[in-house]
């Protein structure tokens, strides 16, 4: 671990920055909208049926706390990734692939 590694990044809402973001990638439905905006943005209609239909209310409160953490934002042509939320999604490319490995695990040599 490098110095700025030891050092404390600074708190978020009193939280540290990874429980802060883990509770907010958390939240039902949130990952599914990240994972949706992907490829470009999307319109409310779009991203909801994109979403697995879920409720309208769901999803915009989840919208709300996508943007509010930086994520997200709202573009004229929709709701987009953020370049954080770009780089974030990135991050998440190693875990996707995992996932994969682990799910055909399970398969092969079920608990």
């Amino acid at each position: 671990m490098n110095d700025d590694e030891r050092q404390a990044p600074p708190m978020v809402d009193g939280r540290r920055p990874i429980m802060a973001l883990l509770e907010l990638l958390g939240r039902k439905w949130a990952l599914r909208i990240l994972w949706e905006l992907r490829d470009g943005a999307l319109n409310s209609r779009a991203l909801r049926s994109a979403a697995g239909n879920l409720s309208p209310s769901v999803l915009q409160a989840r919208i709300n706390e996508l943007r509010e953490g930086g994520i997200i934002e709202l573009r004229a042509e929709g709701y987009a990734l953020t370049p954080l939320g770009r780089e974030l999604l990135e991050a998440f490319i190693p875990l996707y692939r995992f996932a994969g490995r682990w799910a055909d695990a399970l398969r092969q040599d079920p608990p």
